[in-house]
């Protein structure tokens, strides 16, 4: 393919390759081929006029030239839109859309007649006293009634100049508003990460682990408790319920059984499902992005809607003030001075925008918010409740120490574990399989379907043998176990601040596998940072023993904890908080904490959390590091703040219009120009980040790949 190079500074090049030598989705396949050029950061492609335009570091320019040179015009790869792409095409079109209404303004002021701006004028208006009537009709007398009664005052004056600049500056601000929320709906889209890398297949009478890009229609997929539903089918075998939240909205789970249907992105509450592909995840998981954004763009923070209820509530003050001058004065002039400028417009647009910028800049760091109301509850929380396993600690534990009992050894304990556990994604099931990897233990499919209990445990039928792997209270009170003194004594000295996780087979306990979980290096650092942010009581909830709990918390500085605690109990805990008025966040990441996240103000879910977890939460987080709480405890409350903020300065501002208005200091012109500039800029300085940019965004580490 031939070029052209019209810019080149050492980092960035620009290459032109003539008008449509491609079309959009050619642009996204050759900027897809350079991304896999080692040095190669980003690279923006224009169809129009053939432009590509690349970042790069260290030695990559002259292999960025060769690959456009060998590309055949006639086989161009295609490729979908890449993240960045999307993001720099939002960018550009809302840029050339800006440009393009300046110049036709300009021209229309320059060179057109003024009978015919006249003409384009009462033409534009048509839409602001249609969206004016259809508000009357309906009973609402709100902005869009002010709107339109300003347009049409001035044109009754004849000012047809200053309506046209009326109806010029409220399509800019509306340009605004949508750029803003179409900029925060493409971050909160590419944050989304469901997780589904791999899926277990029915194949004949066993179940293989097997990429999910592997997957055909037909295939028989097995999905358990607390996983996630990777693709759209038909249950073939098995039962159990399904919280189908992410497609319907609907918070109850779902029984299905032999002949239901069932979706990609819903999740296993409970039970076994197998599963015929009927759908494949790529054919299914862009609508549940979108569904998801868009149920994220419903859930508006209570200061928003009030922000809209008083933006209405004040329109009519605006026509009394008109119709008081008016009668007052008995000249049009001034009264208009009036109309011409209302607080509703910029309150209704600034806080919207406040709000969505928010949430783009909390997916700048890696932090996906499911609705502007659940930035506001966190900002206005006083009590921070924690999850321990994979929440304060280490997101991947670690077997220190293996007990065996009744004539086992270490490995055939291990080995009995890993088996039942590989089917589950609790960390410390991933503890216990990664430790069997690392001996080089085998441990083959000998046992029949594996029952997950809820925080307590597994239970199987190993080589005909009832076993199950679990908490000290399932598998002694509730199963029964018979624990002796002698073993009593030997776990006594073992178990000091570790926690155990039991197996038994046969009624018989055969060993215990002690887990070490690590407190993140972070969390002390962030835990105290969030004292200082306001939250006066911190919490942390486990099913481990005392002993442990105890020494997590003297490490980290926590002070109130609760031990060997069930989900029931954990939900129970966060409700009594509640009850005594505290505003609950409750940070999880198990199927054990989703009662608790579901009964907290609002919750949220770590980076490798089950997906029913994340499912109850209305906050992701998607880095492995607790810093993005803090972070979003200062952006929470920094927004609120802005919002707060924002209503002084429109307060104000539009006040002194008004007097000025009055008192016939400046025209109603004048007047109608000040006010919409001033929402335009009280709407764009909402758009702007909240946080210092030095901590926005971290310098990025450039990899170079093999």
């Amino acid at each position: 393919m031939k070029y052209r190079i019209i810019y080149d500074n050492g980092e960035r090049i620009r290459l032109r390759c003539g008008q449509n030598t491609f079309t959009r989705e050619q642009g996204y396949g050759i900027a897809a081929g350079l991304r896999r050029i080692t040095g190669v950061e980003t690279v923006y492609t224009n169809p129009i006029n053939g432009s590509i335009l690349i970042s790069h570091f260290g030695k990559s320019r002259q292999r960025i030239l060769d690959y456009v040179a060998t590309l055949d015009v006639n086989g161009l790869p295609q490729d979908d839109c890449h993240e960045s792409q999307a993001s720099w095409q939002i960018t550009q079109s809302f840029k050339d859309q800006i440009i393009s209404k300046i110049l036709t303004r300009i021209f229309v002021r320059l060179f057109v007649p003024s009978t015919v701006r006249a003409i384009l004028s009462i033409l534009k208006a048509k839409d602001f006293i249609a969206n004016g009537l259809k508000a009357l009709k309906n009973g609402n007398l709100n902005v869009d009634v002010l709107d339109a009664a300003s347009v049409t005052a001035a044109m009754i004056q004849g000012d047809f100049i200053n309506a046209a600049s009326i109806m010029f500056l409220l399509d800019i601000s509306e340009d605004l508003s949508e750029y803003t929320k179409e900029k925060a709906r493409d971050a909160l889209k590419h944050s989304i990460v469901l997780n589904l890398d791999w899926i277990w297949k029915k194949e004949g009478d066993t179940e293989i682990r097997i990429p999910i890009s592997k997957l055909d229609n037909g295939d028989i997929v097995i999905t358990r408790t607390g996983a996630m539903i990777p693709v759209d089918g038909t249950v073939t075998d098995g039962y159990g319920t399904v919280n189908e939240a992410a497609m319907t909205g609907e918070s109850m789970a779902v029984e299905k059984r032999v002949g239901a249907t069932v979706y990609a992105g819903t999740v296993m509450s409970e039970g076994t499902l197998y599963i015929q592909v009927k759908a494949l995840p790529q054919e299914t998981r862009l609508q549940q992005i979108i569904n998801l954004v868009k149920r994220s763009e419903m859930l508006k923070a209570e200061i928003q809607s009030n922000a809209e209820r008083l933006a209405d509530a004040i329109v009519p003050f605006s026509f009394l003030s008109f119709f008081g001058v008016l009668l007052y004065t008995q000249k049009l002039n001034q009264a208009l001075s009036v109309l011409m400028v209302d607080y509703s417009c910029a309150i209704k647009l600034a806080t919207p925008i406040s709000i969505m910028a928010a949430m783009k800049e909390a997916a700048t760091h890696d932090i996906f918010v499911k609705g502007g109301k659940h930035l506001e509850q966190f900002a206005n929380a006083d009590t921070l409740v924690f999850d321990k396993t994979g929440t304060l600690t280490a997101a991947v534990p670690k077997v220190t120490k293996i007990i065996p009992l009744d004539d086992m050894t270490a490995d055939g304990v291990l080995r009995i574990a890993a088996c039942l556990e590989e089917h589950f994604p609790h960390p410390v099931a991933k503890a216990i399989v990664a430790e069997a990897d690392r001996k080089g233990l085998c441990h083959p499919e000998d046992h029949t379907e594996v029952e997950y209990v809820v925080a307590h445990g597994i239970v199987s039928a190993y080589n005909g043998l009832r076993t199950i792997v679990g908490s000290a209270h399932f598998i002694f009170e509730d199963e029964g176990v018979i624990l002796s003194e002698a073993q009593q004594t030997v776990l006594n000295d073992e178990l000091q601040h570790r926690s155990p996780i039991y197996v038994a087979m046969d009624g018989k306990l055969i060993g215990v596998i002690c887990i070490e979980d690590p407190p993140r290096p972070e969390a002390k650092a962030v835990i105290a940072e969030l004292r200082d942010l306001g939250f006066k009581h911190i919490i942390m909830l486990t099913g481990d023993n005392a002993s442990s709990a105890k020494s997590v918390c003297k490490t980290l500085g926590i002070d109130t904890f609760y031990a060997e605690v069930l989900p029931e109990d954990k939900s129970q805990i966060v409700s009594d908080m509640k009850d005594k008025g505290h505003r609950i966040v409750m940070v999880g990441d198990g199927i054990n904490d989703s009662p608790a996240l579901a009964m907290a103000n609002v919750s949220v879910a770590m980076k490798d959390a089950s997906d029913l977890a994340k499912e109850s939460a209305d906050i992701l987080l998607q880095s492995s590091h607790l810093e993005g709480l803090a972070t979003l405890r200062h952006l929470s409350r920094k927004l609120l703040s802005r919002i707060k903020s924002n209503y002084r300065r429109i307060v104000v501002f539009n006040t002194g219009l008004l007097v000025l208005g009055i008192a016939r200091t400046i025209t109603p012109a004048t007047s109608a120009w000040l006010h919409n500039t001033s929402t335009i800029a009280i709407g764009a300085y909402s758009a702007t980040p909240l946080l210092p940019k030095a901590k926005l965004l971290p310098e990025p580490t450039k990899i170079v790949q093999a």
